[in-house]
Formats: C-alpha cells, structure tokens, sequence
C-alpha cells in the first residue's frame, strides 16, 4: 500500500507552512553522486510553480556555479547559474571586500584558481609574496603545496590561513567518501602551529549573508534544508533560521539523537519533499512510490 507523508518517528514533524524561501545544500540532500534522492524531481518543480525563491547551496569548491547549474539540468531540474552559491563565489568574494590587494596561494582545483583569476586576485607560488593561503578541496594536494604553505606562514612568518569551508570528507554514494578540506588545513596547522582564520563555507554567517542578500529575504521567511549537523543545521540554528535535516546523507537518527535539544533541527525529513506540508502532500495525490 502507498504510504503518504508522515514525519520521521521520534523526531520533529513536517513543516505546515510553505516558506517563501527555501536553500538546500546539494550533495546528500538533492542529489547523491549522479541520482537525484527520492522527492527532489517533484519538490523543486513545485515550490517553482508556487513562486518560491530556491537558492542551491554547496560548499564543495570543486566545480563552479555553471558546472553546478549543468549537473543539476543534466538530472532534470533545470537550473540558471544564479540560483547557486558555494564556496567558489564566497571565497571570491571576501577576499575582494577584506582583502582586495593580497597575494593569494590557492590549495584548490582549477574552478577556484579560475574564478580568483577572473576577478583580478594576485596569486603567487612565491613563499616570499603570499600573503593569504587558502586551503580548500584538492584533489591534486601534494607535499610541494603543503611546503609552500609552511614557508609562507612559518618561515617567512607573513601570510595567513583561510579555508573555503570546514568539512571533513566528502560523501559518495555507497557510505564512502574521500578527505577535504578539513583535511588539507589541519595539515597546514599541524606544520605551522597556524590556526585557520576564516572560513566563508557553511556554518560561517559569511555565507548565510551572501545567500540572503541574494533571496531579498528575512531569515524567517526562509528554511535550510541539508544534510549535515555541523554545517548546513548549525549554520542556520546560530542565524535563528528554521532548518531541516535530512537522513539521505550524512546526518542518521543516532546522530540525532545524542543531539542536546537546542542542537536539533526544525524539522527531520525522511527525504526531501516532505517539505511540502502533509495536506499538500494530500491534496497533490503524492505517496512514497510515486515521486
């Protein structure tokens, strides 16, 4: 028998009200690897048709807002550029608005060198002229970067350590993953005895603000739906936001559960389009087996 919509036991209900905006993380939330998750086709096709702001929100630097925009075509959920926002873009722009004329040594993958490039920022493999290393998601890391750092920072005691975001690892489908930025700052630090300064990915407001200005919206009208504690819902839970988590990613209801109660989301979902109210879900003729 279809089963229709219900909130996940033991947790926070389904909202019931639809918010004028919605931002959601990307990886373990809409998609997982090259599948959309269960609910996604329908939901965002609907919350378009009731004239709701949808705002995409990654901190994966590995690919830019076009790239982001592509995939989520190529998955059916045709998307602009404009309607995405990662760490790329907040990167790029906090160094303009704080440091405009810094050089800057990039630990990233072309997407992030490109758009550094484009906006005019000075980059150096020079230890001598670095005054900012960025540690951010690479796959290419290897010693000779790390050692750059370490000169700049240590050695020529000049130039300071940002992240473009703080996760650990980035998911896969399957329950594996692979190391990211996490990985490459702590390494930094651990040489160094530096302490990363900023960070312009989830959970900083740095990138909350960004998304905001971007919707033309209070943060009350507005709900972050993603898939990890640490980022998506502390982001949001700091900002007095209403979030939601989702089990399709990392977040699992043990996790939840040794949660403090003001650490819990707004709401726990199943999987996404459980953000469609219940009587919407009723009315719409939607069950588990058809979306």
């Amino acid at each position: 028998m279809a089963k229709q919509a219900e909130s996940s036991p033991g947790f926070p209900g389904v909202p019931e009200r639809l918010y004028e905006g919605y931002i959601f993380d990307l990886d373990g939330t809409i998609y997982l690897g090259g599948e959309l998750l269960p609910g996604a086709g329908r939901l965002i096709p609907m919350l378009r048709e009731l004239d709701k702001r949808v705002i995409f929100l990654s901190n994966n630097p590995t690919k830019d807002p076009r790239e982001y925009a592509e995939k989520l075509t190529g998955l059916g959920l045709r998307t602009p550029p404009s309607e995405i926002v990662n760490t790329i873009v907040t990167m790029t722009q906090w160094l303009l608005h704080n440091h405009p004329d810094a050089t800057v040594f990039p630990i990233a993958e072309e997407p992030l060198k490109r758009a550094l490039r484009e906006a005019g920022i000075k980059m150096s493999e020079k230890a001598e002229e670095i005054d900012i290393v960025v540690a951010s998601y690479d796959r290419t890391f290897e010693y000779e970067k790390l050692q750059i750092a370490f000169d700049a920072i240590w050695y020529h005691a000049r130039a300071r350590l940002v992240t473009t975001n703080p996760d650990r690892y980035c998911p896969f489908p399957g329950g594996r993953g692979e190391p990211d930025a996490a990985a490459i700052t702590a390494a930094i630090e651990a040489c160094t005895g530096a302490k990363c300064e900023a960070n312009v990915g989830k959970p900083d407001p740095i990138m909350l603000s960004t998304v905001l200005d971007l919707l033309e919206l209070d943060k009350e009208d507005c709900v972050m739906i993603g898939d990890r504690l640490y980022t998506d819902i502390r982001m949001a839970l700091d900002a007095g936001m209403p979030c939601a988590a989702v089990l399709t990613g990392e977040t699992t209801t043990e996790m939840l559960e040794a949660e403090p109660s003001q650490d819990k989301p707004t709401y726990v979902l199943d999987r996404i389009d459980r953000l469609i109210p219940g009587q919407m879900w009723k009315d719409l003729g939607w069950f588990e087996d058809n979306g």
